[in-house]
């Protein structure tokens, strides 16, 4: 996590992998750009939506790990206490809001919501923001935050089709130093349930499973990983 957070607990740090390099774009190259305009100083707010694993939450860490002092929270926290969540991010350069979608219909936290995006904007600092809809698409009851995230640049994420989540494999395997064949990917995705957390997760015991024996990771060593 960067930024003034010492506050916060720390199970918000940042995932060590989710960065941009990590990120397979499949066909969110538009959605990309924009958030590639957006962290180079570009509108003050961005809105990203999409089914669950879409890619959220990774391009949101990933913002996170891009811009020094930022701050990266989940709207399920946010509820618990949002003014004090909320208080002093003005400061940084980039907060990245993750599952707004939990905080409509919730006055107290829509309230708080809209006095963020008030001291941002008056700041010259960046909100992004991720859902599983439009901003338009939730009953907020607060018509000013409604206009306010209405008016942010939005664009829909979609989720890898098997293709793409071979070559997101690949190019997390390839990050951390490993060769993944396509065969080889095509083999995992046969195999093991296709969301990106399961799959990521699989990675993590093949690379342990890896370094530790010195072999490479081919169908064989795979197949005596899925046997374990």
């Amino acid at each position: 996590m960067t930024g003034p957070s010492a506050q916060l607990p720390l199970a918000l740090a940042l995932r060590d992998h989710a960065t941009l390099e990590t990120f397979e774009p499949g066909e969110n190259a538009l959605a990309l750009t924009a958030l590639a305009r957006f962290l180079e100083r570009g509108e003050d707010r961005l809105w990203l939506w999409g089914s669950a694993g879409s890619g959220k939450s990774h391009l949101l860490q990933a913002a996170c790990h891009r811009v020094p002092a930022s701050q990266w929270l989940p709207s399920a926290l946010v509820l618990e206490a949002p003014e004090a969540l909320f208080a002093g991010l003005e400061r940084v350069a980039l907060v990245a809001l993750d599952d707004v979608e939990r905080l409509a219909g919730n006055r107290r936290a829509e309230e708080a919501l809209f006095d963020l995006c008030n001291r941002l904007q008056a700041a010259g600092k960046r909100l992004l923001l991720a859902a599983s809809g439009a901003p338009l698409s939730f009953a907020w009851s607060l018509p000013d935050l409604a206009s306010r995230l209405s008016a942010a640049g939005v664009f829909r994420l979609q989720v890898l089709d098997d293709e793409g989540r071979a070559r997101a494999l690949q190019r997390r395997a390839a990050v951390r130093g490993l060769s993944l064949s396509d065969a080889t990917a095509r083999y995992i995705l046969q195999r093991i349930p296709r969301d990106p957390a399961s799959l990521f997760a699989f990675l993590d015991r093949l690379d342990a499973a890896a370094l530790q024996s010195q072999r490479r990771i081919t169908i064989p060593f795979v197949r005596e990983a899925l046997a374990l």
